[in-house]
């Protein structure tokens, strides 16, 4: 477990760090802001400023994965939407237990969020979470989440995240696309004329020359 682990050395200890300067503070909060007023439960998001009680806090309230089904239930269709009568979410006394079910529950989140129409980019590894090895990446996968919740026809509330980027396609008509074709034809014909002139007057000069 992430209390357990020797601390990392050398390059690892070096690209942790440049991992942990990426976080910040104040997209974690809102990120669990969102939660809360998604899912109705209570639980602190202002610790102050300071941003290593922000990262703390935003990993022990997520850590367990309990929440991050929660607010994914609130998001998804009912086809998607993870049961928590299932063993992965029943409570048990023993660490060993505890701790593997915890890991399942954030695998799970993954799993549904990939089949919620979330990118693979967007999700995260266990351990981002769990061993807090990337908590920038796991307030990624949140927002992405609610992008994506809020980017469905169905949505009428606040909007908390920007708008998802949606391609737009031109359509054009068979005449227009004949039109195009037309221009590029005369284009290419005024051009070949254009050649075939200057060809013309370049012989006409040698022949003056000679």
């Amino acid at each position: 477990m992430a209390g357990l682990r020797a601390p990392k050395a050398g390059s690892a200890r070096d690209t942790q760090m440049r991992i942990d300067s990426s976080f910040d503070p104040v997209e974690a909060r809102k990120c669990l802001e969102w939660i809360r007023e998604m899912t109705g439960e209570s639980f602190n998001t202002d610790v102050g400023p300071e941003k290593y009680k922000v990262v703390e806090n935003f990993w022990k309230v997520l850590r367990d994965g309990i929440l991050l089904c929660k607010v994914l239930n609130v998001a998804v269709p009912d086809h998607l939407k993870c049961n928590f009568n299932s063993p992965t979410f029943r409570p048990t006394g023993n660490p060993q237990f505890q701790s593997a079910r915890e890991r399942e529950r954030i695998e799970l989140f993954n799993r549904k969020l990939e089949e919620f129409g979330v990118s693979p980019d967007n999700c995260f590894l266990v351990d981002c979470l769990y061993e807090r090895t990337n908590l920038w990446q796991v307030a990624a996968s949140i927002r992405a989440l609610g992008t994506e919740f809020e980017s469905r026809p169905s949505f009428t509330g606040m909007r908390w995240w920007p708008r998802k980027a949606e391609a737009n396609p031109r359509v054009f008509s068979q005449d227009v696309l004949n039109a195009g074709n037309t221009i590029i034809n005369l284009q290419y014909g005024s051009n070949k004329g254009a050649s075939a002139a200057g060809l013309n007057f370049g012989k006409k000069r040698m022949i003056m020359k000679e």
